[in-house]
């Protein structure tokens, strides 16, 4: 394959303006072998070329056949192959939209399963470049029921604990879009690329076209990333670095994640631990305290993100990824000092599945003055995002290290904290209830605020005397 000069993506020559299936490979990875039992014709691979109806003899399907194998050079509307991404060798799925709209026949199920199966033998990563319209029409029932083997053989080779990965082109929409596309532990996407369920011609007339596209599904929580053209090799090849790491390549639960060193130790301007309970809630709110990110940045090498619930919601202010450190791949759920939204909660839970399923060890950071209780929370299901997360962290296999690094405020903090292994900074406080609302609860009035706060006994020394923390993390 040649070389492509540094920075330049795959640019479009396909009908429509659409990048060929080859093109999309040759732009990603280096080298490309098809699957032994995938490459054959579309006589189900004896060579001849003679195409038939189909398994329900839809009238002049051999003929559409034969004329997309004349236009693209195909024998199928999807390739499968290894080749290598960024260093990391992965079986590659990648669809030929003019090849009757990349849609999913029985024969592309044949080398869908194909590809999954050659990927759980040899311990390799699947990506998937989809660009599909959905089940194919001339095939009927027999080319619905392909997504149900395509979910199967997703799902055996979930249990194996290798990664998924999905590259969503435009458009990926349909049966595609609901197996491969959103079922892959990582969605990826192009600009302006067409990502939904619905059809450009099977939706409401009325329908906003944004609800259908890349950005929108960014927004709600359902694609991790749009990636400029230009950009996706390498953010590929970073995403199958990580996630094939050694510790994570076999599913072994390695040792936990170290907690990170503390950063600027007294930055609300008191050096040490606090004295008093108020001033440990002081230090924790200081907006001059280091945040997620500057842990974040400080403790990883290298680090890519992880955006949304799946479930139509996003928070900002949590930080879900996987990081390198010391050549170690590291999974992170991180609150920012906002009050968590349940769609951060999900997101958090997400990305400790999946870690644990990967064998990742986990590092989280607390830092939030609890859960959000507004209405929009509560419609939202706040309390069921909050017992997942719990749900999760205790079903881990994988070892999860907790730092506080600001304000840890009731369950919406506990719910990310890993019970035995969680320490704190001098500029943070854990409490059952911020120190308002405790005094609130008691019916005492805010004169007694500081006061409370002294009572339960939040400040970092006093979690570590109470057993809550193994100890106060040092600069």
């Amino acid at each position: 394959m040649a070389e492509r000069p540094a920075g330049e993506g795959p640019k479009p020559t396909g009908p429509g303006g659409r990048l060929p299936a080859r093109a999309v490979i040759d732009a990603v990875a280096d080298g490309f072998a098809e699957i032994p039992g995938t490459d054959g014709g579309g006589d189900g691979g004896t060579g001849d070329g003679a195409y038939g109806d189909g398994p329900i003899a839809w009238e002049g399907y051999g003929r559409a056949l034969a004329r997309a194998h004349e236009r693209t050079g195909e024998h199928e509307s999807v390739l499968c192959g290894t080749g290598t991404v960024g260093g990391v060798p992965a079986v590659l799925i990648a669809f030929e939209f003019a090849f009757l709209g990349g849609s999913l026949g029985q024969r592309t199920g044949d080398r869908i399963e194909a590809a999954h199966r050659h990927a759980r033998r040899s311990r390799l990563p699947v990506v998937s470049l989809t660009a599909t319209g959905g089940s194919r029409m001339q095939e009927g029932m027999r080319a619905l029921v392909q997504l149900q083997r395509v979910a199967r053989q997703s799902a055996l080779t979930r249990a194996e604990g290798l990664p998924q990965i999905a590259v969503v082109r435009d458009p990926t929409t349909g049966g595609g879009w609901a197996t491969l596309g959103a079922g892959s532990d990582v969605v990826l996407a192009l600009p302006g690329a067409q990502v939904a369920f619905a059809g450009s011609r099977v939706r409401p007339p009325y329908a906003d076209p944004a609800a259908y596209g890349a950005e929108e599904k960014l927004t709600a929580g359902q694609v991790d990333r749009v990636v400029a053209p230009e950009e996706l090799s390498g953010v590929l090849g970073r995403w199958l670095s990580l996630l094939s790491s050694p510790d994570g390549a076999t599913g072994a639960v390695g040792a936990p994640a170290e907690p990170p060193r503390a950063l600027g130790g007294g930055s609300a301007g008191a050096p040490g631990l606090p004295e008093t309970g108020w001033e440990a809630v002081e230090r924790a709110r200081s907006t001059r305290r280091p945040r997620a990110d500057a842990y974040l940045d400080a403790y990883f090498e290298v680090r890519e993100e992880m955006s949304g619930d799946r479930c139509g919601g996003t928070d900002p202010g949590m930080r879900c990824g996987f990081g390198r450190r010391d050549g170690r791949t590291i999974a992170y759920a991180a609150q920012c000092g906002t009050p968590t939204l349940p769609a951060g909660f999900r997101t958090a839970t997400r990305l400790i599945r999946l870690a644990d399923r990967l064998g990742i060890p986990v590092l989280t950071l607390v830092d939030t003055p609890g859960a959000a209780n507004d209405e929009a929370a509560e419609r939202s299901g706040a309390g069921a995002a909050i017992a997942d997360l719990f749900a999760a962290v205790a079903e881990a296999r994988v070892p999860v290290t907790t730092l506080v690094v600001g304000e840890g405020g009731s369950g919406g903090a506990l719910a990310l904290a890993a019970p035995g292994n969680t320490w704190v900074t001098s500029d943070c406080y854990f409490s059952v209830i911020a120190p308002e609302s405790a005094a609130a609860i008691l019916k005492r009035g805010p004169e007694h605020v500081r006061e409370t706060a002294d009572h339960l006994r939040l400040r970092p020394q006093d979690l570590v005397d109470l057993g809550v923390a193994r100890g106060i993390v040092r600069t």
